[in-house]
């Protein structure tokens, strides 16, 4: 496994990642059992994974990442987030300093720790002031229960005002061969003020590995419904031709089109790691390989097209 800087943390985090949503189960996703889970998470960490991302908004992923990780915690960066809670069958934004306070306070109880190395803002709330919900993570980092700051799905124009506030040590955002176009611009901030970069959904929820042949018949509750909009008419169609080049990088290389679409993201410059969701061992494995594979200029151009 590779590692590299989270900006100016002084975190070496591993190039490919772990994201815990899809092993949260729970209507995005259906459930999986926890000694799946169990062996997804350690075969994670025998391969040098240590970043290990999830949410409160997550299912059970955090309490079940807390039961695999026992006697494990110093082998993984946390990362988890606040900001969204649901509210019966609706999910609300919420970023009230009490809210804040008590999702932390249930992460770190369900997560089995006494501290988070990188807590993001989920989203924003547009009824409470980012400049108050900053102050409210800056006072629990100084209580010692947070490490490193960071956002996540932040517009660029309001990145750059919250940068300036001097707490944020890192950004997630989403990017993939079929999701760049925003990501460029917060890549370029990124970079300007030395942040870390974490890529979510570089594999759009699979759709990228040339899994799926047709549409697939999806549950309406399901993720790749509603939070990943390549699943459905034209946007399908559409992604069938990226996936076409993955396919064709991936044979001429003689590796998976999972591996090729995950060396993208990781050839991205200012990014640090491409967090990659799995739920079962040996998807984590194939994920993993992708830090070994770099593309020249000839491949880039052909995923480029």
């Amino acid at each position: 496994m590779q590692y590299r800087r989270l900006g100016k943390t002084g975190l070496d985090v591993s190039a490919i990642s772990l994201g815990a949503w899809a092993l949260g189960g729970g209507y995005d996703w259906g459930g999986i059992s926890f000694q799946t889970v169990q062996e997804t998470v350690s075969a994670a960490l025998d391969l040098g994974i240590n970043l290990i991302d999830t949410a409160p908004i997550y299912g059970e992923s955090e309490a079940l990442l807390g039961r695999a990780l026992k006697g494990h915690r110093c082998k993984v960066l946390l990362s988890t987030k606040c900001g969204l809670v649901k509210n019966g069958s609706w999910t609300d934004h919420d970023l009230r300093p009490k809210t804040i306070i008590a999702q932390l306070e249930n992460s770190l109880q369900l997560l089995r720790t006494d501290y988070i190395d990188i807590y993001l803002i989920h989203y924003l709330d547009p009824r409470v002031p980012w400049q108050d919900a900053l102050d409210t993570l800056a006072k629990l980092q100084a209580q010692g229960k947070i490490r490193h700051i960071g956002v996540c799905n932040i517009p660029p124009d309001t990145l750059k005002e919250m940068v300036r506030a001097g707490v944020i040590s890192c950004v997630q955002d989403e990017l993939s061969l079929l999701h760049s176009h925003k990501a460029r611009c917060i890549l370029e901030i990124c970079r300007t003020y030395e942040l870390g970069f974490v890529a979510y959904g570089p594999l759009c929820g699979g759709i990228l590995s040339g899994k799926y042949q047709q549409e697939p018949n999806l549950r309406r509750a399901d993720a790749r419904n509603y939070f990943y909009k390549c699943y459905r008419g034209t946007n399908f169609t559409q992604a069938q031709e990226f996936v076409k080049h993955v396919q064709e990088v991936a044979s001429q290389a003689q590796v998976s089109p999972a591996q090729v679409s995950l060396a993208w993201v990781l050839a991205q410059e200012g990014v640090t790691c491409a967090l990659c969701g799995a739920r079962r061992a040996e998807q984590v494995r194939q994920n993993a390989g992708a830090a070994d594979v770099q593309l020249n200029a000839e491949e880039v151009c052909i995923l480029q097209k």
